[in-house]
């Protein structure tokens, strides 16, 4: 049976137990929407279920409660941040604010944020853009993470280093949010959970040994890169450019050993693209909504039709938003005891199905 909830209650009541930990209004609402975003869109693993790893991270000292991003550079149509742990929901959605704010201007604006407490689904900031008109690639990595080896290697090597793109398409944005490995770690610690293998052999042993099992990430173990056993250069070779994009650009990362100890901190990287400064709206349009047709229209090798990135999701959100938000069976249950330790009334239930 699944239960359904209200979006905005979700959202107040994320934002309520932030507020409990010592977190001001304005930014625990900022962090609560981001989540909400993921849940909304479909990205399970990096929505609300980040809620109770966020509330430990502020309640240890990890995430700062307060203070603001130090500006290490400005030329207007780029800038590089340093986050000092802040929290990275709302580090990296006031670059995006920032970033907004310039691009009609600047045509381009490209940003980079180091030292970023864990940011979470990218996908989840996605929507403001595509909103306004405008296209986004967000990228991230994490100089504290080994967990994805390198095609041929059995040592861990590089974070998962998600990226993520929308674009706006007409009815829906082609929109995608896909990690260079194979899975993300989060996918592999649930399945540990539940009891069962992963749906392929994604992973390596601490010996090399290819499996499906998720306890072989354990002691050494890693996740393939994009393209698997056969083809993982090539998912190597896009996390090799990400972290160039991320932590390179923004000089912070694995040249440096106090990174090592930087845990789930993020580098980031993020580009806010204005079609018009290129050419005219309805061109742009044109194109994006052409490909989307055409990719919609292709014949499909099963009885299912052929997936466009973006249109399940937009889809997802905007039935979410209208009938209610479905949760993954797991995210209240982990929530729960956070409520009752912080008193905070959890979100009632719109239905049941």
């Amino acid at each position: 049976m699944q239960d359904y909830y209200s979006s905005t209650e979700l959202r107040d009541f994320a934002s309520a137990l932030f507020q409990r930990v010592g977190l001001a209004k304005d930014r625990a609402d900022i962090i609560a929407n981001v989540f909400l975003q993921a849940d909304l869109l479909g990205f399970t693993t990096h929505g609300l279920h980040r809620v109770v790893s966020n509330l430990e991270w502020l309640q240890s000292g990890e995430s700062k409660l307060s203070g603001e991003p130090k500006v290490l550079s400005d030329r207007g149509n780029c800038f590089n941040w340093d986050a000092q742990f802040l929290p990275g929901p709302w580090v990296l959605s006031k670059a995006i604010e920032q970033a907004l704010s310039r691009v009609s201007e600047q045509g381009v604006v490209t940003a980079t944020i180091r030292r970023s407490q864990h940011i979470a689904c990218l996908a989840a900031y996605l929507p403001q853009v595509i909103e306004a008109g405008y296209v986004a690639i967000l990228t991230c990595s994490t100089p504290g993470e080994n967990t994805v080896s390198p095609q041929g290697g059995i040592d861990p090597l590089f974070s998962a280093n998600p990226l993520a793109f929308a674009a706006p398409a007409g009815g829906y944005p082609l929109l995608f949010d896909v990690s260079m490995s194979i899975t993300a770690g989060a996918y592999v610690s649930r399945a540990k959970r539940e009891g069962r293998k992963m749906p392929s052999a994604c992973l390596k042993d601490h010996n090399g040994k290819i499996s499906d099992d998720p306890s072989a990430f354990k002691n050494g173990g890693s996740i393939l890169p994009i393209g698997g056993a056969d083809h993982g250069y090539k998912g190597a070779a896009l996390s090799a450019m990400l972290e160039v994009l991320s932590m390179a650009l923004g000089g912070y990362g694995r040249g440096d050993d106090s990174a090592k100890r930087d845990k789930e901190a993020n580098s980031v990287f993020l580009q806010i693209i204005d079609p018009q400064a290129f050419g005219a709206k309805a061109d742009f349009l044109r194109q994006t909504i052409a490909l989307s047709n055409l990719w919609e229209q292709n014949r499909s090798d099963s009885d299912e039709p052929v997936r466009v990135p973006g249109q399940r999701a937009w889809a997802n959100r905007t039935r979410q938003l209208r009938d209610g938000v479905e949760l993954y069976p797991s995210i209240i249950k982990d929530l729960q005891p956070w409520a009752e330790k912080l008193q905070v009334p959890l979100p009632s239930v719109l239905t049941k199905s």
